[in-house]
């Protein structure tokens, strides 16, 4: 007997009626991990029947640790002393390391590769949400002509930003390092949060805060030297006149400044020295140093250079692999007669360096 086509859709409908509640019933509930609790333990999961072994692998003091696997197929394991912080950790599954899946709180980078753990402090430390008046962060996409490309900015405007429309800002250009991206200074380094705590305790001048995405080489261009001089067209030619055209901006040197970590710590270095005329606040968080050629400018003329620069701040950690690199930066700045801040800290080359650099670099700028 035939059946009219639309007898047939009937009967599959209703059999996938009749199905998916069987189906979503047999559905495991998703796995909760990390899981804090009130103590300040941490409960770590993951459900991996399959797999033979699996490691917490943490950013805080002794942060590896093994999960033990159940009869459900669930691995587990509860960690007791992770000290409060921003943390990045990593599932290390049958010797993969791995996201967490249980955990939505991704560190943004070019290969997303670790999660992030936020124990806030008690009190509050300074890169810890606080109940004080906050900025506001706007994400952009521009066509970059200098690059011929599509790319993406953070900008962070300061609480009463727009209550008054004929009031200037100053500046700061904020960069990232070379794993990461225009959205790493926010979602991992808190940098937001970061002003706007220094802006309530009354200890920095109300600015905006540009970041970019630092790479800026196309396919096959590779890093390195070609890198930043990409980055700096594109900041120079685009993002600036963008900035400036959209915001309620001081646009002299005086109100601008450029600092970053790494590769964007090299970046800030290069650009901020070859132009001091355009940035009068320069720094540089564990800074891939430039070599001194690309910097040239600068050090042959040393009292143009102190004449226009209000601040070059430089920080690394006395564990950090970048150390040695800056202390000969450093001598050759001194050998010049170059004016500097320089800072030896205790740290490695991680974000809770970079917050507290960051915290300790924003209340000397722009006054």
């Amino acid at each position: 007997m035939n059946h009219h086509p639309f007898a047939r859709v009937l009967c599959i409908l209703f059999l996938i009626g009749v199905q998916t509640p069987l189906a979503l019933s047999q559905r495991r509930a998703p796995v909760r991990s990390p899981e804090i609790e009130a103590d300040g333990k941490v409960t770590f999961r993951l459900q991996a029947p399959e797999a033979t072994a699996v490691d917490v692998v943490g950013q805080w003091p002794d942060g590896v640790a093994p999960l033990e696997k159940s009869e459900n197929g669930i691995w587990q394991v509860t960690v007791a002393s992770i000290p409060a912080g921003v943390w990045e950790y990593s599932l290390r599954v049958d010797g993969l390391s791995m996201i967490d899946p249980g955990n939505p709180a991704i560190k943004p980078m070019r290969s997303p590769r670790t999660s992030i753990l936020l124990l806030p402090g008690e009190p509050p430390l300074i890169h810890d949400y606080q109940d004080v008046p906050h900025g506001t962060l706007h994400l952009h996409t521009y066509r970059s002509k200098s690059l011929g490309q599509l790319r993406e900015l953070v900008v962070y405007t300061p609480p009463g930003y727009a209550s008054d429309e004929e009031q200037k800002f100053p500046v700061l250009y904020l960069q990232h390092g070379s794993g990461d991206n225009q959205a790493t200074w926010t979602v991992h380094g808190k940098a937001h949060w970061i002003l706007d705590n220094l802006l309530a305790q009354q200890r920095a001048t109300p600015m905006l805060v540009v970041m970019m995405d630092g790479h800026a080489a196309g396919p096959g261009e590779g890093r390195g030297g070609n890198n930043t001089e990409y980055f700096e067209k594109d900041l120079l030619q685009d993002v600036i006149p963008f900035v400036e055209a959209n915001y309620q901006v001081q646009p002299d040197a005086e109100h601008r400044g450029i600092v970053g970590l790494s590769m964007g710590g090299g970046q800030s270095l290069t650009i901020g020295l070859n132009h001091a005329d355009m940035f009068a606040w320069v720094g540089g968080f564990s800074s891939a140093i430039p070599n001194t050629e690309s910097v040239a400018g600068a050090m042959q003329d040393p009292n143009r250079t102190n004449e226009q620069l209000r601040l070059l701040w430089i920080a690394c950690g006395k564990d950090d692999f970048l150390k040695s690199r800056n202390e000969e930066f450093i001598g050759q700045l001194k050998e010049k007669g170059i004016t500097h801040e320089w800072q030896l800290t205790e740290g490695n080359h991680s974000w809770p360096v970079w917050r507290g650099y960051l915290a300790d670099f924003v209340p000397k700028l722009f006054h």
